[in-house]
């Protein structure tokens, strides 16, 4: 993914799964869920 403004990340909670948010969920806080461990963010 190369989109300006997303990020990946490795979940915070168990480090298990990645997360990729595009720059539209980042700036409306749109809740993302871990498909590993069910960790909702941001928190």
């Amino acid at each position: 993914m190369n989109f300006i403004g997303s990020v990946r990340f490795v979940c915070p909670n168990c480090g298990k799964s990645e997360i990729i948010r595009c720059s539209d969920c980042r700036m409306n806080v749109i809740k993302y869920t871990c498909p590993s461990c069910e960790f909702e963010g941001p928190n």
